[in-house]
Order: C-alpha cells, then sequence, then structure tokens
C-alpha cells in the first residue's frame, strides 16, 4: 500500500545545494530519496538526520547515473520505497573547467551522461509513477545555460539541453505533471577543481545587482514553491540569481 505523505527524489542530495533541498522539503512533510554517487558517508548521515527527527521518513540510494542503465535502477528503487513517487529534483552535475582544445571524448562522456542524459532517462523511469500522482519535476539548470562561462563549453551546453528539455517535457508532460527548472546564481562557490579565488568572487558580486551571495535556502525555497505551491505554473525556469542574469 502506497504512502499517503508525498514522496521525493532528489539526486545528489548527500550535499551542498541537494543536501539543503532535502532538509526542506522534509520540513515540509516529504519522505525524501537521498541519491548519492561517492558521498556514501555523508548520504547515509543526512538519511539519520530526518529519520531521527520522523520515522522511516528517508532512505539512500547509491548510483553512478553517467553509466547506462543505473538511472533506471535508481527510478525504480525511489519508487519501490514508498509505493509512489510526487516528485524528481535532478541536481545531481558535473562542473570543471574544460577548454576546446583539451576536452577529451572521456569528458563529453562525463558531463554530458551527468548532466543531461541522466535526467531524461531519469524523468523517463519514473514518468509513470509521476503521472500517477501528478507530481512534479524540477531541473536545476544554472544561469550559464543562457550566457556561456567561458573555457565551460561542455558544462555550458548540457545546462542549455537541460533548459530545452525542461520546456520540452513541460509541453510533452503536460496535463499529468509539472516540469519547471531553477537556475542558480553565485549561491555556493565552486569547489574542487572549480574553484574560485577572492578576486573573481569578487568580481561576480560586483555584477549582481543585489551586491551578495545568495543562500542554499534560496534555492531549496525556489525549489519547494515549484513542487509544492504552484499547481498551474509548469515550463518556466526560475533565476535565483540576485540579479546576476541582467548583467553578465
Amino acid at each position: 500500500m502506497a504512502s499517503p505523505t508525498p514522496v521525493v527524489l532528489i539526486t545528489g542530495a548527500a550535499h551542498r545545494l541537494g543536501a539543503h533541498t532535502a532538509r526542506h522539503l522534509h520540513q515540509r512533510g516529504w519522505n525524501i530519496v537521498i541519491h548519492y554517487r561517492s558521498r556514501a558517508d555523508q548520504a547515509h548521515a543526512l538519511r539519520e538526520e530526518l529519520n531521527t527527527i520522523r520515522e522511516d521518513s528517508a532512505v539512500t540510494f547509491g548510483a553512478d547515473l553517467a553509466e547506462p542503465g543505473q538511472a533506471e535502477t535508481l527510478a525504480a528503487e525511489a519508487i519501490d520505497a514508498w509505493g509512489r513517487l510526487d516528485g524528481l529534483v535532478n541536481n545531481a552535475s558535473v562542473f570543471y573547467p574544460n577548454p576546446t582544445t583539451r576536452a577529451s571524448p572521456d569528458d563529453w562522456d562525463a558531463i554530458m551522461n551527468t548532466n543531461l542524459r541522466a535526467p531524461f532517462f531519469l524523468g523517463k523511469a519514473c514518468l509513470p509513477a509521476l503521472q500517477q500522482s501528478r507530481g512534479a519535476i524540477v531541473n536545476l539548470i544554472d544561469i550559464y545555460s543562457q550566457r556561456p562561462l567561458a573555457d565551460h563549453p561542455l558544462y555550458c551546453a548540457s545546462k542549455s539541453g537541460l533548459a530545452s528539455l525542461t520546456l520540452s517535457w513541460a509541453k510533452d508532460l503536460a496535463p499529468e505533471v509539472r516540469v519547471n527548472g531553477v537556475s542558480p546564481g553565485a549561491i555556493l562557490w565552486p569547489e574542487g577543481d572549480a574553484a574560485v579565488d577572492e578576486r573573481y568572487q569578487q568580481s561576480i558580486l560586483a555584477r549582481t545587482p543585489l551586491a551578495r551571495t545568495g543562500a542554499p535556502e534560496d534555492i531549496a525555497g525556489a525549489i519547494a514553491f515549484l513542487l509544492c505551491d504552484a499547481p498551474f505554473v509548469t515550463g518556466q525556469i526560475l533565476a535565483v540569481d540576485g540579479g546576476r542574469s541582467l548583467d553578465m
């Protein structure tokens, strides 16, 4: 028997924006399917945190969404957890600088498979359950999908493709399933190989009308709005960027 509580699958939910979104939606009464790729410890810690607050309200499943077949397996596990699925948040993403002269087929596969192929096939696999619940999909896009970031052609292309997919799905999957996107601006600065120095950060903020970074809760709140509070909204991509997209 399906649970009466709405269920959302969030990819890349073990840390950063995904984890903030999981906590936010959990606070609003949703059960959470936490997907992770390599951050098992963080995912399990988040699961325990949420289950301590509300028993049997969070599960974790690992999958490398860049690998064929794993999106379909993840969808089946997510739906089986509580017998329903009401929301899908495609948050997992690969981001690193990759100039055209250095880009390899492996870079293409890593970025395109995670950022574009996986959301498509995960959404396709989740579609019957989302149609049954008259649920919603929210795709995490990027303001650079419209005005590309230098030396990130594959990343920008993948996010532009995801933006186009969002609009196509909104048309094709209606009226049963709503599909929208959120495009973050400067929220959490990149980590690892994509990290930027303070001078670069300040140059971004200087071209942001609100003159500051946003908070992860700004993104989580926008996702929650589109999932929970916007039953007549579909085919929209909401820029949560402090006005940054006005001056790029």
